[in-house]
């Protein structure tokens, strides 16, 4: 084959001797990677992001219902041909034959040659109905068990993905050019990268350049020092950027599955270095990346040992016994049980508190449900009572299967099929360096927290035996949610506020559950909406709602100082009257499992 005639250099990849070597030397390596990873399988401790007898039980429930009526089966097929009729119709036309010159909004398909290629195009629209199809046929069946069509839903949407005819190289219009061009050397190459993610066992498409960030230097780089550590978590004080600041601190809970440093990624968009910019004495906690130790920790332990711990030192660091809460999804789910906890026990420390992506009532929490169901619990807890906690990668697995056309599809054909270079993306990595879970605190949330809902049931969940009751916290509260959150659904997130007795308010910013937490005002992306009223039905307050341009940061902050006392000398952290133990980020947001 020779090289395109457009190309300066000739492909290296071209020459067979070379291509033969590297070829044997990725056979080598995959034949050690697919042994290591049957191995792996093999385990009794292997871990699973769901449980397949639940989804075959609920496929067959399904299929049941659906042939026991044949009127419904010949409507449903009549249908799909007349769907692929019209297709067809519009194929034989000129204009379609030379492709109609406009742009998919699915943007899987934006390339070009979904439209100027008739083959390309006419399977594109081919998938297109067939997809619709099988959605609506799912959707429509009624009489199917809550819980299996749930199962159905999710996972016929992930089989929709898999398939799409962007993930193959022979339907794919960029990789089959790419292909040409490079004499087949970006397949060679992707396979090797592919090789290379199983073999880390990272659990997800690797998808940011490994070296591209370190910790202190240009990520997690703002300046503090860590003030405390528990087995649980590293207390960290930033130093201030002001000269004055607000007489009441402000500490941030961030979930127990993520590092902390979501909120203080490159500076131009660190949440903790803007929030010290607005005069807040500003304190994070650094979770412990939990192993085999923390297998009986349970999820009063992250409070007792995690924000209850903190307090007091953070009280000496300022000389200030109140403190402001900020928790990020999980970690919000904590915060509120931590202040019912509070109230139970007559302490008023806590002035306010922001719930971020926050959870509260899990009646209804979208996808999830499909990994959380008895018989999933069940398995778990049988997986991992050997090892004792759940890492990352694990976690990952089943993240990354929320939103598998973010998070695995369009990430398998850049890295596998098109061979790009790894992006310098601070967000990915993020991702990337995620957290484990004990067995113990896994198994009462999935059961106790979510199954049984019990932070809406008084008394049910207790800390340290002090019965939890929402209704009981006085603080008041702000609940930040995000429009296009996939993990945490605004209209539950507000059904779940409605429920406080506590002063509250809603702001509700655009984006999704981290690209919309992460929306620094210079960015002036992405808007948000404001109602002071609070009705029961969420579609009605946002209806009611008036859009912002910019950042909900500026919003959150002017109602935060409200309730921040008023305006001391800074507090600086390396001169102040609690020891340093080291620098931020810390030793417990460098580990890796």
């Amino acid at each position: 084959m020779t090289k395109p005639p457009d190309s300066p250099q000739p492909v290296p990849w071209l020459d067979p001797f070379e291509a033969g070597r590297q070829w044997m030397e990725i056979a080598g390596k995959a034949q050690k990677v697919v042994s290591q990873y049957m191995e792996q399988q093999a385990e009794s401790g292997a871990f699973q992001a769901y449980n397949p007898k639940a989804t075959t039980q609920a496929f067959a429930e399904f299929f049941a219902l659906f042939f026991r009526d044949p009127e419904k089966l010949v409507k449903a097929q009549s249908s799909l041909w007349e769907k692929h009729a019209e297709l067809w119709q519009t194929v034989m036309n000129k204009d379609a034959a030379e492709g109609d010159g406009k742009k998919s909004k699915d943007r899987r398909f934006k390339s070009e040659g979904w439209e100027k290629n008739v083959a390309l195009n006419v399977l594109k629209h081919s998938y297109l109905i067939g997809s619709e199809w099988l959605k609506n046929l799912v959707s429509e069946e009624t009489g199917l068990s809550p819980q299996a069509k749930k199962q159905v839903e999710f996972f016929t949407q992930q089989y929709i993905d898999a398939v799409a005819p962007t993930n193959f190289a022979l339907t794919n219009p960029d990789v089959m050019r790419k292909t040409i061009e490079t004499g087949g050397a970006n397949l060679m190459r992707g396979f090797a990268n592919l090789l290379d993610d199983m073999e880390s066992r990272a659990g997800h498409v690797r998808r940011t350049a490994e070296d591209a960030f370190t910790l202190g230097v240009n990520l997690a780089a703002t300046k503090g020092s860590v003030v405390l550590r528990t087995d649980m978590m590293e207390l960290i004080q930033y130093e201030p950027t002001s000269e004055k600041v607000k007489e009441i601190p402000l500490l941030l809970v961030p979930p127990w599955v993520n590092k902390y440093y979501l909120f203080d990624l490159q500076q131009k968009t660190s949440f903790i270095k803007w929030a010290a910019d607005q005069g807040f004495t500003v304190f994070t906690l650094s979770w412990v990346n939990p192993d085999e130790s923390h297998a009986n920790k349970d999820f009063e332990n992250y409070w007792l040992e995690g924000p209850n711990a903190a307090f007091e030192v953070i009280e000496k660091a300022t000389a200030q016994r109140h403190v402001n809460l900020i928790g990020y999804c999980l970690g919000g789910t904590l915060t509120v049980s931590g202040l019912a906890y509070l109230a139970g026990r007559g302490d008023d420390r806590v002035t306010s508190a922001t719930l971020l992506a926050t959870m509260t009532d899990f009646q209804e929490f979208g996808d999830f449900e499909v990994f959380v169901t008895e018989q999933q619990v069940d398995a778990l807890e049988q997986k991992l009572k050997n090892k004792g906690y759940v890492d990352s990668a694990d976690l990952s697995k089943l993240f990354s299967m929320l939103r598998a056309n973010d998070l695995i599809w369009s990430s398998a054909i850049s890295s596998y099929l098109l061979a790009e270079d790894a992006v310098a993306s601070d967000l990915l990595y993020w991702f990337s360096d995620g957290i484990g879970m004990p067995a113990k605190m896994l198994n009462t949330f999935m059961r106790s927290i979510i199954l049984d809902n019990s932070l809406t049931k008084a008394g049910k969940l207790k800390f340290d035996t002090t019965p939890i009751d929402l209704k009981q916290i006085k603080a008041p509260l702000c609940f930040v949610s995000l429009k296009d959150d996939h993990v945490a659904a605004w209209q539950a997130t507000y059904k779940g506020a409605s429920r406080f007795k506590a002063p509250k308010r809603f702001i509700l910013g655009g984006s999704g559950h981290n690209a919309g937490t992460i929306n620094p005002p210079a960015a002036r992306k992405h808007g948000y909406w404001t109602n002071p009223e609070f009705p029961d039905d969420p579609e009605q307050w946002l209806a009611g709602a008036t859009k912002h341009e910019g950042s909900w940061w500026t919003e959150w902050a002017s109602w935060l100082k409200e309730r921040s006392g008023g305006d001391v000398d800074a507090r600086s952290v390396e001169d102040g009257p609690v020891p340093v133990l080291e620098p931020a980020p810390g030793s417990y947001a460098r580990v890796r499992r």
